[in-house]
């Protein structure tokens, strides 16, 4: 593709994630690709690329399109985004890009060209921006993220604007991560050990990981240091019995299963039985499969199961549906769209979550819940909840010295280089 035709591509893309705003980014995006095969892998990453950055900064350049003026349309933000982000010059914009030959975009109008020409030389942040805009902080969020970071709200804020790193857990069952590391490197990406979870490899910089013998014979798998912990924190040990109750594709029980040294039982259970079920080759891959049972909690049976096992398992982990605000930097579209229930709404389901996989612990056991938010609200708030509504349970505090935050582990891309977690670890009591 010429880069004409990249732009144009980018505005397309935009369009329709503008047009469908029930659908994540990321599902927009890959449709895209996947009814272009023609599209090159260099052309497929570069355009991602500028829309991903583009969406990273919706706030700033929605603030440059206000103070300028012009009409908020996708076209109109790749011209701010290619002005302000990327530094063209009148040429660059006017007869390079937009110069409306085969694929490429219409030509600017007089007031396009006025409005592109306007941006030269000035930059995408501006002193007369608000705190909120200039971080990219949604309204929706804005308060409570600052009542909880207090002076560390820019800071904080700004450290979930660029994407995520590409970390990797290593699949201790099947190979050490100094073996992984030199195999990986061998294939051309090189890793760095994660600083706080002791089996997590980071990528330095982009790495196509598919295409390596770590990855094709289940040594590692792609999950961020921060899930990476909230497994580690279980301390699920071989021989236990572990109930994975918002299993999801498996992250986190191909985590618990590697740990388990495949031994003991994991059952995963999730509302969604189609992505309940797409952990099941995963399993497979990583040779942990025969100890892991998969039950949809969507059937009436399972549901039935689930009441006939009080207190019976040794660690229940409960990763819930949440806002995913700790996901910004991998979901920046989340900030401004909502794709599933209000944050009242989800506080309501994680309560109902709560009390109903916590009968399952066994007396001794472990009641592990987690969310990748960083809202008090589905965090500390629901934790002190249950804790009230269930005396039989108590908090487990942390350990301070392992940097992860106490009494509960507090995880944030500024402090720790993750994503935004939050885990609390509770004890059903012994009578």
């Amino acid at each position: 593709m010429k880069p004409q035709a990249r732009i144009q591509a980018t505005i397309d893309v935009l369009d329709r994630i503008k047009e469908n705003t029930r659908i994540p980014m990321d599902g927009v995006v890959g449709d895209y690709m996947r009814h272009r095969r023609y599209i090159g892998s260099k052309d497929r990453s570069n355009v991602a690329e500028r829309v991903y950055d583009t969406v990273r900064a919706h706030a700033r350049l929605g603030w440059w399109l206000d103070k300028s003026k012009v009409e908020d349309t996708p076209r109109n933000r790749v011209i701010a985004y290619v002005m302000l982000v990327e530094g063209a010059d009148e040429k660059r914009i006017n007869k390079d890009l937009f110069d409306g030959s085969k694929y490429a975009p219409e030509p600017l109008s007089d007031a396009e060209l006025k409005f592109a020409t306007s941006l030269i030389g000035k930059t995408l942040e501006h002193k007369d921006m608000p705190a909120a805009v200039r971080v990219e902080c949604p309204p929706l969020y804005k308060e409570k993220i600052k009542a909880y970071f207090g002076d560390d709200f820019e800071t904080e804020m700004a450290a979930m604007i660029p994407g995520a790193t590409l970390d990797m857990r290593v699949n201790t069952f099947l190979c050490d991560p100094e073996k992984a590391k030199n195999y990986l490197e061998a294939d051309g990406v090189e890793t760095d050990a994660t600083p706080y979870s002791p089996i997590g490899l980071r990528a330095r910089g982009k790495a196509y990981l598919a295409r390596t013998k770590a990855f094709g014979k289940g040594w590692i798998e792609i999950q961020d240091e921060g899930s990476q912990l909230i497994a580690h924190m279980c301390g699920a040990q071989p021989g236990m019995q572990v109930l994975d109750y918002c299993a999801g594709a498996g992250g986190k029980t191909l985590a618990l299963a590697a740990a388990m040294k495949r031994k003991g039982r994991i059952v995963a259970m999730d509302n969604d039985e189609r992505r309940l079920m797409r952990g099941k080759e995963r399993y497979k891959k990583a040779h942990v499969s025969d100890i892991i049972e998969m039950r949809a909690l969507s059937e009436d049976k399972q549901r039935k199961w689930l009441k006939r096992q009080k207190e019976k398992f040794d660690i229940v982990l409960t990763d819930v549906p949440c806002t995913g605000t700790g996901t910004w930097r991998r979901n920046p579209d989340m900030r401004w769209t909502t794709y599933g229930p209000s944050l009242e709404e989800l506080v309501e389901i994680q309560a109902d979550i709560m009390g109903r996989a916590c009968k399952a612990v066994k007396p001794g056991g472990k009641f592990v819940y987690a969310t990748c938010s960083l809202l008090p609200d589905e965090n500390e708030m629901q934790v002190e909840a249950f804790l009230k509504e269930h005396p039989e349970f108590e908090l487990l505090a942390l350990d301070d010295s392992l940097g992860l935050g106490t009494p509960h582990m507090r995880l944030t891309p500024h402090r720790h280089k993750t994503d935004g977690f939050f885990t609390a670890i509770m004890e059903r009591k012994i009578a």
